[in-house]
């Protein structure tokens, strides 16, 4: 996929599933569950131990129609790893320049994280053409709409306070996708064994975003 086709269908996903997890044996059940409630694009981040081996192992079985990513990198070397590794999008808590250039390089989209205009325009500038709003969890929806009103163009993901119930909000705002996290993977239940709570959450949020975009 081009870096354009992977965009639009990050935007199309519409929720990309950041898995963090200190215990990468119940990485897989987690991906399944998420896959079963209809999230398309996963973000592995980097803090899972031994991440790039996982995003490899991954990226082997998933469908084609499923979309895996790297997120929390916070260096261009790491880039060059996680995409041999079979990661189509690289995420960033932070905006630095040689990491979207790294990506884009190598054929893969970037989404910095910004959280002042002046970052999301310096970002869009170098190239980014997805931009992480993070941490969301300070600004609420109505930053969005204030971003979008002089920069109509951006393409924003808040990452960071978006939880399964307002996530609506969120795309209502104008974001073309949401990042979620915490609210969607549920640690008590993972440590429980319990993926059905996974799967409903999954299906919720999926819905609730399909529900925002049909009522603009």
């Amino acid at each position: 996929m081009s870096i354009e086709q992977t965009l639009a269908a990050i935007e199309d996903a519409g929720v990309v599933a950041v898995i963090r997890l200190d215990d990468p044996s119940r990485l897989s059940d987690v991906v399944a569950a998420l896959v079963e409630g209809g999230v398309r694009a996963l973000e592995v981040t980097m803090t899972v131990p031994g991440a790039v081996d996982h995003i490899r192992r991954l990226a082997a079985n998933l469908p084609d129609r499923f979309l895996l990513g790297a997120g929390t990198v916070t260096d261009s070397e790491t880039v060059a790893r996680v995409v041999d590794a079979g990661a189509r999008f690289i995420v960033s808590p932070v905006f630095r320049p040689a990491i979207v250039e790294a990506a884009i390089a190598h054929g893969v989209p970037a989404a910095p994280g910004c959280f002042s205009p002046t970052e999301v325009l310096d970002a869009w500038e170098r190239g980014a053409r997805l931009i992480k709003i993070f941490p969301a969890t300070a600004l609420g929806p109505s930053y969005l709409k204030d971003l979008r009103g002089p920069m109509p163009y951006l393409k924003l993901m808040p990452t960071g306070g978006v939880t399964v119930d307002n996530a609506g909000d969120w795309i209502a705002a104008g974001a073309v996708a949401v990042g979620i996290g915490t609210s969607l993977l549920d640690t008590k239940a993972i440590a429980d064994g319990r993926f059905e709570v996974i799967v409903e959450k999954s299906r919720t949020i999926v819905a609730n975003v399909a529900r925002a975009r049909g009522a603009k």
